[in-house]
């Protein structure tokens, strides 16, 4: 049978880390649990459940803190959790049954990450999606191909039917934005991956004032060379609603217009809907909000496919 190692990071999660152990610590054969300055009870909490439990000093990197957890432990596979999530009675029994027939071979293992956001609006734009979660500890490299042998690269993942539930207590939008924003800040260069999540996170989780101190960083991606069409159609969608707020109408239609250009998304029409609609000009709103709800893909807040746009139609037609 596979061993787990059960390895989080936590701050201040006294009113969820109880429920997230419960649900696995007996299917775990170690706990490390890596406190990066709580200031409740959540290390008295983690103490009834393991004896190994590090302080470990923030620097701004969720990588850097998942490593340092990973150090420590010593079992065949690791298991990552945040204090937010748990298993229900169902998957729990679904993880004891992997754990006793887990193939050696099997380098990562993906559960289906379920959210129950309840009022929290965060980047969890899905209710539904497979992510990795268990991943062998220490990874052997295998020769294959019977003649111009060469190493197997690409880890063996098993997608399992393991649901996670993720129901989290707050929005923790602003602080992920504050993190992305002093990335910039500091100079660095944020990756395809870590673009498209600031940008989600302004759309869904950020305010005016998240927006207007995002504006240089967007501005760079547009100038940038070896950003993709989908990363600068994502800066053009958050400049476009930056300069919508700022009211400059000159800059605002400039983006809109290049996003059309490159074949729109249901975010630049809710927003070309929302200006017209403020100008006054409710057929020309109904107009773009009618091609956001039917006519482009979101790509950054499902709600401007949904939600958004069938509220303003029916604000506007007064029609359900």
């Amino acid at each position: 049978m596979a061993t787990f190692s059960l390895c989080m990071i936590v701050k201040n999660e006294q009113n969820v880390l109880a429920r997230c152990l419960d649900s696995m610590a007996d299917l775990m054969d170690e706990i490390i649990i890596v406190d990066t300055g709580s200031q409740d009870t959540t290390k008295e909490i983690a103490a009834k459940y393991t004896d190994k439990i590090y302080d470990f000093a923030w620097i701004d990197d969720f990588a850097v803190a998942r490593n340092f957890a990973a150090s420590k432990a010593q079992m065949d596979y690791i298991y990552t959790a945040d204090a937010d999530e748990y298993l229900d009675e169902a998957n729990r029994e679904k993880l004891r049954q992997l754990k006793e027939a887990l193939l050696p071979e099997i380098e990562i293992v993906q559960m289906y990450y379920c959210n129950d956001m309840g009022e929290c609006n965060t980047t969890g734009n899905f209710e539904r999606e497979l992510r990795p979660k268990l991943y062998r500890r220490l990874r052997s490299f295998t020769w294959i191909d019977p003649i111009h042998e060469t190493l197997r690269l690409d880890p063996v993942v098993f997608d399992s039917e393991i649901e996670i539930i993720h129901k989290p207590e707050h929005n923790h939008g602003g602080r992920d934005l504050t993190a992305l924003k002093r990335l910039h800040d500091k100079g660095i260069t944020l990756s395809a991956k870590l673009h498209h999540m600031y940008a989600m996170e302004l759309f869904i989780a950020g305010s005016e004032q998240d927006f207007l101190d995002a504006e240089a960083s967007f501005l760079e991606s547009i100038e940038q060379n070896g950003r993709t069409d989908d990363e600068i159609l994502e800066a053009v969608c958050v400049l476009t609603h930056i300069y919508r707020l700022k009211k400059d109408v000159a800059h605002f239609f400039t983006y809109a217009l290049r996003g059309v250009a490159m074949g729109g998304c249901a975010e630049l029409c809710c927003e070309l809907g929302t200006y017209y609609e403020e100008q006054g000009e409710p057929a020309e709103a109904a107009m773009w909000y009618f091609n956001a709800a039917n006519e482009t893909e979101s790509i950054l807040d499902i709600a401007c496919h949904t939600r958004l746009p069938q509220e303003a139609l029916e604000r506007i037609t007064g029609q359900k």
